[in-house]
């Protein structure tokens, strides 16, 4: 059997040393610089990784779920079967089994998770649904998974996984907040006590659920979402479902950054390209420029405020300033002083910063370009900055236009600059590198035709 598994995150290499060790033959993509699972033969593209599978995973998460179906389904063979095994809701699950089937004779498999990977591996419980749900029961069956068929219509499986999500997702919101509040009275240790007490594997499940609540914040908070919606439809009020949602969200966008590999899988991929596929949204005034030739940046958006003329926000955000951040300044717009040159710039390096945009102007272009440091802004002055304030750091700032918030992705080169909401940042990646490949395609039939013509 060959398998291709779309998404090579933490759950798809566990799947991955599942198959492999059944002798299954696995393709695998994913856009991020994430390691390629052992024995997996990674592909360029997501066409390339499905096009002879007979089973296809998709565990690219719910909010890019669609978008890769729609991407892999042209490229499978007849008879093939997309697992959708990321946690949606079931309508999510009826809209990906209808994309499928415009692309003709394949199947469709809605399968949820029940239990952790981590702890299981490829022996996770399984429930599944969908005309497709024999042959994933088929393929897992031998990787030691208990697989429940439960229909033979998508979203039944996702169902279930929701109504059980509503008791799973609070708990593990309950357990953070006590543990937190513990923590802050100085009472932990009695408190950890209380609640491993009431479990059936004790502390290992406390913590399992505490530290899967913080590290999967976001998936876990609109999964919560999600539960909370059919809830509702379903004519109950979901209260603790929603408090649940919004202590997931909160967590992750509280302690969540966006990931190394996510920000390497951004090099190179022009400005342009992302404002493409954003529907030209986030792209900073064409006033805000490089301050010199191929200043190119990728990094985390650390966000900055400075009164007009006054650069003390800037100097506040070098104390607080991380490895990878770009510091984006809201500098009000005035270019009548500069809010930074060399010796803010040597300071930023120091500190791991990347590169700045600043809406407002700078001085000492030229070292700046000796050093390598990259810098967009709307002028160049030799006046100085005064230092009296107001300044602030790591709230929302309007910059070029563009609302930034903190921890957004930020990607600069010679066009300009594109801001991405991290929560977006995964799927523009997706939809950004598929422009720039059809781009790329469209140009040499261009130039092949010149040649042609000129023959």
């Amino acid at each position: 059997m060959h398998v291709a598994i779309l998404g090579l995150g933490e759950a798809g290499t566990l799947y991955a040393a599942g198959f492999v060790a059944a002798g299954v033959e696995l393709t695998g993509f994913d856009p991020a610089d994430v390691p390629t699972p052992g024995g997996v033969r990674r592909c360029a593209d997501i066409a390339e990784a499905v096009r002879d599978a007979e089973l296809v995973l998709g565990l690219t998460g719910a909010k890019h779920a669609l978008a890769v179906l729609q991407q892999a389904a042209p490229a499978m063979r007849t008879g093939a079967c997309f697992a959708d095994m990321n946690s949606g809701s079931p309508d999510l699950k009826a809209q990906l089994a209808r994309a499928l089937a415009a692309h003709g004779d394949l199947l469709f498999a809605d399968v949820t998770v029940i239990g952790s990977v981590p702890a299981h591996g490829a022996a996770t419980a399984l429930v599944v649904s969908g005309p497709g749900a024999e042959v994933v029961r088929d393929a897992f069956a031998p990787l030691g998974a208990p697989v429940d068929v439960v229909s033979d219509r998508p979203g039944d499986a996702a169902r279930r996984k929701l109504l059980r999500s509503m008791f799973m997702k609070s708990l593990g919101a309950s357990i953070v907040e006590a543990l937190t509040a513990a923590e802050a009275a100085g009472d932990l240790d009695w408190v950890r006590g209380q609640i491993a007490g009431q479990l059936a594997d004790g502390s290992v499940g406390m913590d399992r659920l505490a530290d899967g609540t913080a590290k999967h914040g976001e998936r876990r908070g609109h999964e919560a979402r999600a539960a909370a919606q059919m809830a509702a439809e379903l004519g109950i009020t979901p209260t603790m479902t929603r408090a649940a949602a919004d202590l997931h969200l909160g967590l992750a966008q509280s302690a969540g950054r966006l990931e190394d590999s996510l920000l390497a899988a951004y090099q190179g991929l022009p400005t342009a390209n992302i404002g493409d596929a954003r529907q030209r949204l986030g792209l900073l005034a064409s006033a805000i420029r490089p301050m010199w030739p191929g200043a190119a940046v990728v990094g985390r958006a650390h966000t900055v405020f400075c009164r007009a003329g006054e650069n003390l926000g800037l100097t506040q955000a070098l104390e607080t300033a991380r490895p990878g951040d770009v510091l984006v300044v809201d500098g009000q717009g005035d270019v009548a002083r500069a809010l930074m040159g060399e010796l803010i710039a040597e300071r930023a390096r120091n500190k791991g910063v990347r590169g700045m945009v600043i809406d407002g102007a700078i001085r000492d272009v030229t070292v700046l370009a000796e050093i390598g440091f990259p810098v967009w802004a709307r002028a160049v002055t030799p006046a100085g900055p005064y230092k009296f304030g107001p300044g602030w750091v790591g709230r929302p700032v309007a910059v070029g236009g563009v609302v930034v918030n903190p921890g957004d992705l930020v990607v600069g080169d010679d066009d300009g600059v594109a801001i991405v909401p991290a929560a977006e940042a995964e799927q523009t990646l997706l939809d950004a590198r598929t422009i720039e490949t059809d781009e790329a395609g469209r140009r040499a039939g261009i130039l092949a035709a010149r040649t042609e013509a000129s023959a």
